[in-house]
């Protein structure tokens, strides 16, 4: 497999382990096939808004652990994805794109490709953004041939998502945004996009309220074309979440298993937001792979369904 890797500024530095394939884009590719077909042969982490590349390497280096024979792409959330074009949000997922392409996560000509086996791991609304944008991409390139076959595929959601008020996106943007007067400027500018969405929202009748499209999407069974009913989805949260309220998170979860989705909640006491993995490591990571393991289960359902 071979990508245009992307030559780094000085003074930034890429995921270790990792080649630098787009903006805030990372790939470790095992440059091998998976053998194993009980566990996930590529993995997709949404990093979540300004999130650091040290913060994200402890996720990264668990997979490694848990599944070292499983490629993983790593996407970085820029704060300026909430207000830049989707045009420039596209163009930077392209890379993306080109990488699952790489990985043989799409229909080929060629029948002695295994269907991939793909393990999504999203952070709070962010990370979530960046995953519909995504999804939208691939919808619109492969159009239905991503449904035809039945894919492995699990979701999981760590703190999001929410609808978030003025208070939580102060919250956010203050803790990514260090220079002060830069701040004004964003937060101005956010809550200027957030009075006029809601105007709108109250002249037309219609939700054009960013974070609120944002979670009516989540609740698309193929938010990722090759997801669907079959993908279960893990909802990892906490009450001590200052962002994402757990109530929002567990109400979201509650009306994806209305809609016939197999949603399941792992609601943590003590940690912050995006913090589970430093107060119950070993519980967050039985989650995850307890999760994976559903996920195999359903596949082999399917397999006996086919010879039947």
């Amino acid at each position: 497999m071979s990508l245009p890797l992307v030559s780094q500024k000085p003074g930034v530095r890429s995921l270790e382990g990792f080649s630098t394939i787009g903006t805030g884009i990372y790939l470790r590719s095992t440059g091998e096939q998976c053998q194993d077909t009980t566990l996930p042969n590529v993995i997709l982490i949404f990093g979540w808004m300004g999130a650091q590349l040290r913060h994200l390497q402890n996720y990264t280096n668990a997979y490694t652990k848990l599944y070292p024979n499983a490629s993983q792409i790593v996407v970085r959330c820029n704060p300026n994805v909430f207000w830049t074009s989707t045009g420039t949000k596209q163009r930077r997922l392209m890379p993306v794109i080109d990488a699952l392409e790489a990985l043989h996560c799409f229909p080929s000509s060629s029948s002695a490709e295994p269907p991939p086996r793909i393990l999504t791991h999203v952070f709070s609304n962010g990370g979530s953004l960046q995953m519909t944008i995504l999804g939208h991409m691939l919808r619109r390139k492969y159009g239905s041939a991503l449904v035809q076959q039945f894919i492995t595929s699990t979701l999981i959601l760590d703190s999001c998502p929410a609808t978030g008020s003025l208070k939580t996106i102060k919250l956010a943007f203050s803790a990514v945004i260090r220079n002060p007067i830069l701040r004004v400027i964003v937060l101005t500018m956010l809550y200027t996009m957030h009075f006029v969405g809601l105007g709108l929202s109250l002249v037309f009748g219609k939700r054009i309220m960013l974070m609120e499209n944002l979670r009516i999407e989540m609740w698309n069974p193929r938010v990722l074309p090759w997801m669907g009913l079959h993908t279960p989805r893990l909802y990892l949260f906490s009450r001590k979440d200052k962002l994402i309220p757990w109530q929002d998170v567990t109400q979201h979860a509650e009306i994806a298993k209305e809609r016939g989705m197999d949603a399941r909640c792992e609601l943590f006491e003590e940690s912050e937001h995006v913090a589970h993995i430093r107060v119950e490591p070993e519980r967050y990571w039985a989650s995850v792979q307890d999760i994976w393991a559903a996920a195999i289960s359903k596949g082999k359902v399917e397999d006996q369904r086919l010879l039947t």
